[in-house]
């Protein structure tokens, strides 16, 4: 199992990116300013981490420069309010292995996350194909097929029916759908949720009307049974 030390001092962005990893299958710490950080690696050295910029005390660019002094190679993803194209430059420059600009959805942090792992050989098979019924999910490809035909989905679709499957049959309340595929954008409403799951009703099972596999749970959200 892959770990990842979170270095972010929004304590409820920290903590709702970890329940996020940890349900995609990972060990998460959290690091709640750079000096904590540094010290976490040299005791321990995390496969990742994803650190903010904007933190108290020492702040994430000089964290990354420390890093990279240090002789740290690991996979870092910064994780930031600044979007200006100087503050990602200086970024990289650092050591920055990728980039991701608040607000985010957490889904694209996920994969990312995934995508520098492999690059970095630490990864441990978070890609593979996800199956349940008669559709099987390429996550690397990012396609599905029914029955060995392929089915097209939106990008908002995969990503949903993705955040259905990782939790291995958990509720998946349509709040947490929100904040997970969504990025918790201002503009989207619950009823959202329901008319993407809708969709994935209509392609991937037999009756959308009774469906067997992504099932509404009253009051709650939705749960893919496998």
């Amino acid at each position: 199992m892959s770990r990842i030390l979170i270095v972010e001092d929004n304590a409820k962005l920290a903590y709702g990116l970890r329940n996020n990893l940890e349900i995609a299958g990972y060990e998460v710490e959290i690091g709640e300013d750079g000096e904590t950080a540094l010290e976490r690696v040299a005791d321990q050295p995390p496969d990742l981490i994803v650190l903010d910029l904007m933190l108290p005390g020492l702040d994430g660019y000089r964290v990354l420069r420390r890093l990279r002094d240090d002789g740290h190679d690991l996979p870092v993803l910064i994780l930031t309010a600044r979007s200006e194209e100087a503050d990602k430059v200086l970024g990289f420059r650092l050591g920055a292995d990728d980039y991701v600009t608040k607000p985010f959805s957490v889904l694209e942090v996920i994969e990312r996350v995934g995508a520098l792992l492999r690059r970095a050989g630490r990864g441990d098979g978070h890609q593979s194909p996800m199956r349940f019924g008669d559709v099987l999910v390429e996550r690397a490809t990012r396609t599905v097929r029914r029955r060995g035909e392929p089915v097209a989905l939106t990008p908002i679709e995969f990503d949903l029916l993705v955040a259905l499957l990782r939790r291995g049959g958990a509720v998946a309340p349509r709040l947490e759908l929100l904040r997970e595929v969504w990025g918790h954008q201002a503009a989207v409403v619950t009823r959202t949720v329901d008319t993407h799951i809708a969709e994935l009703r209509r392609k991937l099972e037999d009756d959308p009307s009774s469906p067997r596999h992504i099932l509404t749970v009253r009051k709650v959200g939705y749960r893919l049974q496998p």
